[in-house]
């Protein structure tokens, strides 16, 4: 079995409140949680007697992708058509015929940082190290994984890229994570992302073994707002060529934006799904996307999510009702079967990994025994998985 590399770390409750004190907050409606100290959007643990295990299904090795499809819209297209029942076998550049002139396109624009630096402690470059720049905690100050973590106390100090950068270790998290405070020539470099950009590399998955040749090809191409760890897959299939097709056929694109971070890289510890302790992720809703979403909704369209990362977001910031509020927060929503939506019609999203609280996410958005089924048919037709791999459409 492969077994998951994601999830994480925040305690979910449930009642009601206003977010009108939240600093974040740009609109907001009578409905989640929020925590006042992490500012959190948290959901109601829906009831369940699912363990983690039921999420566990048999992939061989040889289907992990381990490079993306030669022409991004190239890539094969399970179809998944709830009302009927039914699976269908295409390629992504199908989905014209799959998405309707009145529909509107939700797409996550968080663009990939070259979050992964080598450097080595101060004063000591036989002491090397490895950081991943998790989430931005403060203008310079950055949440990371360090590798050997060890060697990260608090007041270490170590240099990358020859001196173009260093960083101090100001606190170590709860999860064992470093807070890192970095230091850079800023009459040189307007921020941190143009050093990254010099010396970083891209943060591949550890199941992806092989170079990337291209950067390009780890980020969407609508890709815009600099600061995820991780690339929302599902919008990898998109080429302008395609998305200027289906604007020519009347769809609307809404852009969000959710920074893929920490769960990303954490496992599912917990063996009961209403036991596991779900990551949280920055995300922000504009009031045009937000106006978009909720008037095409509301003259017969469906709302369609690229990937699980635009569904959080949609799923946080919408009302009992499903009306989609503009705003900025964390989220730390945990979907899996029970959860009942309110603001999303139909779901663009990859292959996952087992045991993960995507495919947990996909469960609960059709059905766990035919999303199960499916991905058993997927393995059967050999379709690629993970990140670089095919696309399912579930309408």
């Amino acid at each position: 079995m492969i077994r998951p590399i994601v999830s994480g770390l925040l305690k979910l409750y449930a009642a009601k409140n206003r977010y009108a004190n939240s600093e974040l907050a740009v609109e907001s409606d009578e409905r989640y949680v929020m925590s006042d100290k992490n500012k959190i959007i948290i959901n109601e643990k829906a009831p369940t007697e699912l363990l983690t295990s039921d999420f566990d299904y048999f992939l061989p090795e040889e289907l992990i992708a381990q490079h993306p499809a030669e022409q991004r819209d190239h890539s094969r297209l399970m179809v998944l058509d709830r009302e009927a029942g039914s699976i269908k076998h295409k390629h992504f550049y199908d989905i014209v015929d799959y998405i309707n002139p009145e529909d509107v396109l939700v797409v996550n624009n968080s663009k990939v940082i070259p979050a992964r630096i080598y450097g080595h402690v101060e004063g000591r470059e036989e002491a090397t190290l490895e950081f991943l720049l998790l989430r931005q905690r403060e203008l310079d100050t950055w949440e990371c994984l360090v590798k050997p973590g060890k060697r990260a106390r608090v007041g270490m100090i170590s240099v990358f890229g020859g001196g173009m950068l260093s960083g101090e270790v100001t606190e170590v998290t709860d999860e064992g994570n470093r807070l890192i405070r970095f230091s850079y020539d800023k009459d040189r470099y307007e921020n941190i992302y143009n050093v990254l950009n010099l010396i970083g590399m891209m943060p591949l998955p550890p199941y992806i073994t092989e170079q990337l040749g291209d950067n390009s090809r780890y980020q969407t191409v609508y890709a815009k707002d600099e600061g995820s760890a991780a690339a929302p897959t599902a919008g990898l299939h998109f080429t302008e060529e395609l998305l200027e097709r289906l604007k020519e056929k009347g769809v609307a694109i809404a852009p969000v934006m959710l920074h893929v971070g920490l769960g990303t890289f954490r496992p599912v510890k917990a063996d009961r799904l209403d036991e596991h302790v779900m990551h949280t992720e920055f995300f922000s809703i504009s009031k045009e996307s937000a106006d978009l979403i909720n008037s095409r909704r509301a003259s017969g369209g469906r709302v369609i999510c690229v990937g699980t990362t635009s569904c959080r977001t949609l799923e946080s910031a919408s009302d009992e009702k499903g009306v989609v509020h503009a705003m900025s927060a964390d989220t730390g929503i945990f979907i899996y079967p029970g959860y009942k939506f309110k603001a999303v019609d139909a779901l663009i999203t990859n292959f996952h990994l087992p045991q993960s609280t995507l495919i947990m996410l996909v469960s609960a958005f059709y059905d766990k025994e035919k999303i199960m089924s499916a991905y058993k048919t997927a393995v059967d037709e050999k379709y690629r998985f993970f990140s670089f791999g095919d696309a399912m459409l579930i309408v």
